[in-house]
């Protein structure tokens, strides 16, 4: 079967290209020939089909007034043929590749869910209809779950969110990445859906500590006896970064620092009077949380509380490389790595590709327990320190947990860095059940056996 994975873009690093990149390896691995079809294409081949990408000024123009203002267009019936004049254009390249790579199935990411791109949505829809092909919509989010969507300038945009996202034809099945999405979909439309969790190449070889990323403690200026914390994630509100900073907070009191100080840890090493305790974080802001100021804010809070915060996103690329100047960047799995501890305090995610990291990484992690890591992961048994399920907003933004639950985190976290066997054990565990529950060879047997391709 010849098989086309559509988003707006790939060959990046966002969390549904990356994933597309696992559906791909395992489709071909089933024999079937895949093709990509995008915006545009990053560092991967691809089918362009240039008014797909979010950054076409056609398609901003028709989002920012479907959305925000209609002024564009001198009433909704003029946006809405510029819509439709947007769409045909994409359904007559979109049938051409269907055609010239004789596909079989299309397999839509978020197009037909999440609200962005009205007319890719027509498109789609059309162009499967028109070619007879198979259409599997995987939905990684949707419209209803984001503000700027729910509230569209004119009935028409409130049609298509309703006819379009997703579709409701016979021909159009569906897949979801967790079962909270699966209820609400199934509440909203009536449509059943097919779970497919976000997957990890467990396959791979393992990261380890080699020439080339043994020195980027010493580039951070983190002793080897140093404790370092890695918060691998962007640097978004969601991600409750604060909750991070509660917690070394609490390690480095003088009640915590005390069960530490003069011990070995896990790796050997004496953490002593001079060790400090670092929180690493390599990723980049998001756009919109950016805006919000959360990156002042955290700067802000770590200070008040005399947190050591290292930013250091100029350090980290995709891959590995020296630059003409001899400057060294790491990838982000040299920081984990390097890291002693992965801080995963999220409030809120689809799924959870930091946890599957850092199981693959065979690093003990601190996890909030967001609403779809309690559905769809905490089953699987993983151990790990918590700070918890619930939280409280502040004033100023940031969230909060009850102080009790960060003094037992505290405790945990010690208990695993002063115990050498215990750390080892946690982590090889964990990485065995993520190989078990959420691998390629995992994702695999669901394509298999439950999408019938």
């Amino acid at each position: 079967m010849n098989i086309g994975l559509m988003h707006y873009r790939v060959g990046e690093t966002d969390g549904v290209s990356l994933e597309m990149s696992k559906w791909k390896t395992v489709l071909e691995a089933l024999g079937h020939k895949v093709v990509f079809i995008a915006g545009n294409k990053g560092n991967t081949e691809a089918c362009v089909i240039s008014e797909l990408s979010l950054d076409n000024e056609e398609m901003k123009k028709i989002h920012y007034n479907a959305y925000y203002q209609l002024k564009d267009y001198a009433s909704s019936q003029e946006l809405k043929l510029a819509i439709d004049r947007h769409s045909d254009i994409i359904e007559k390249k979109l049938c051409n590749i269907i055609e010239e790579h004789n596909l079989g199935i299309l397999v839509p990411n978020n197009i037909l869910s999440l609200g962005h791109h009205l007319s890719a949505a027509i498109a789609i829809c059309n162009a499967v209809k028109k070619k007879n092909i198979k259409l599997l919509c995987h939905h990684h989010d949707f419209f209803w779950e984001r503000v700027v969507f729910n509230n569209p300038t004119c009935e028409i945009v409130k049609n298509i969110l309703q006819n379009y996202f997703p579709p409701k034809n016979s021909y159009a099945s569906h897949f979801v990445i967790n079962s909270i999405a699966q209820a609400v979909l199934k509440t909203k439309t009536g449509l059943d859906s097919t779970i497919v969790p976000n997957v990890f190449d467990f396959s791979q070889d393992l990261w380890i500590k080699d020439e080339y990323n043994s020195d980027l403690r010493s580039k951070l200026e983190i002793k080897e006896n140093d404790l370092f914390f890695l918060q691998a994630t962007r640097v978004t509100d969601r991600k409750a970064i604060e909750l991070a900073i509660d917690l070394i907070d609490r390690l480095k009191s003088e009640k915590y620092r005390e069960k530490i100080c003069g011990s070995k840890l896990y790796n050997g090493k004496e953490f002593n009077e001079s060790s400090k305790i670092y929180l690493v974080l390599p990723g980049l802001s998001g756009e919109k949380e950016s805006a919000t100021g959360y990156n002042d804010k955290i700067i802000e809070y770590a200070g008040i509380k005399n947190v050591n915060l290292l930013w250091c996103n100029d350090l980290l690329e995709e891959a590995r490389r020296l630059d003409c100047d001899n400057k060294k960047y790491y990838s982000l799995w040299d920081f984990y790595v390097n890291c002693d501890f992965v801080t995963y305090p999220s409030i809120q995610e689809g799924w959870g590709n930091q946890f599957l990291e850092g199981l693959f990484a065979k690093k003990p992690m601190i996890v909030f327990q967001y609403p779809v890591f309690l559905s769809d992961i905490e089953k699987c048994s993983f151990e790990y320190v918590s700070l918890g399920c619930c939280y409280k907003k502040l004033k100023n933004g940031l969230v909060s947990v009850k102080n009790n639950i960060i003094n037992k985190s505290a405790e945990k976290c010690i208990d695993i860095l002063l115990n050498k066997n215990k750390y080892y054990e946690i982590t090889e565990r964990n990485f065995k059940l993520g190989e078990k529950y959420f691998s390629l060879n995992a994702l695999k047997n669901i394509l298999q056996h439950t999408l019938n391709v």
